[in-house]
């Protein structure tokens, strides 16, 4: 067939030298578009269940999809299995009988500077550690232990209570140092008792490493300990006759200062998390 046939009953375009235009719409003869439905407001109170069951750190939305489609979900006592299904915050959802709490956790490391209190009201009316955090979540984040108005160094806070709980704990060996500066030269005959052992309150206090800090003066000292008791650090030297004038804690349980300036607070990574969630 020719070009001439495929044409045949078609009028060409002016390129090619006929007379052929394209059809237009004019303003009368457009398409008629359908109006779309006006798209109905989220509600906010309502969440996926994928993501309620991911925010309670069980596991990952994708996993969520799983143990939903298993039935191994509960949403006030009833098993739910449909896909997208979506829950109140106040409904009591359960994953294999254990309760879930929606509040995605959070984790924030803050290089703490001087005179900030730690404490969640002052009564005093000092500056807070809180208002140096306050942008970092919506979520109220608590620090896991206490630090001195005075001392500065790194601080963590969290929303997860398990987690805070087991920091906390006397026993879960969590590694601390801190850089100490002594209002006098400390002696050999103490550093020595301090590496023995101190007894505090007819306890024993194990310090794992104790030594002088590189060309600064004796009153200077790094101090790795792994005690969860408050101001720990302060009696030890206190017990021998020493004053701290400054503590600076530099790293806590394998977190360190690095890029981290005085004031400033960063997120810490999965992997940061992880970690610490295998302390127990």
């Amino acid at each position: 067939m020719g070009r001439s046939d495929s044409n045949k009953g078609k009028k060409t375009t002016r390129r090619e030298g006929g007379t052929f235009r394209k059809k237009k719409f004019s303003r009368g003869n457009m398409p008629i578009r359908k109006k779309s439905e006006p798209k109905q407001p989220s509600n906010p109170d309502l969440i996926r269940l994928n993501k309620y069951v991911a925010n309670s750190g069980v596991c990952s939305r994708r996993d969520a999809d799983i143990y939903i489609a298993a039935g191994n979900i509960t949403v006030n006592g009833k098993a739910v299995t449909e896909m997208g299904f979506k829950v109140r915050k106040t409904d009591e959802v359960k994953f294999d009988g254990r309760l879930l709490n929606p509040e995605k956790k959070e984790y924030v490391l803050l290089n703490k500077p001087k005179d900030f209190s730690t404490t969640v009201r002052d009564e005093r009316g000092r500056r807070n550690v809180n208002g140096l955090i306050s942008n970092a979540s919506k979520s109220k984040l608590l620090p896991v232990d206490k630090m001195d108005k005075d001392a500065t160094g790194l601080l963590l806070f969290t929303n997860d209570g398990d987690m805070t709980k087991r920091l906390k704990s006397p026993k879960n060996g969590l590694r601390k140092i801190y850089h100490v500066v002594l209002n006098k030269d400390l002696r050999s005959a103490d550093l020595k008792k301090i590496q023995e052992g101190v007894v505090l309150d007819d306890k024993p206090v194990r310090v794992q490493e104790i030594s002088f800090i590189d060309n600064a003066p004796k009153r200077e000292v790094g101090i790795e300990i792994y005690s969860s008791k408050n101001k720990v650090v302060n009696r030890i030297f206190e017990h021998l006759e020493y004053e701290v004038a400054k503590i600076d804690r530099v790293s806590y349980g394998g977190l360190t200062k690095k890029d981290l300036p005085r004031g400033h607070w960063r997120y810490l990574t999965d992997q940061e998390v992880i970690n610490l969630g295998m302390i127990k």
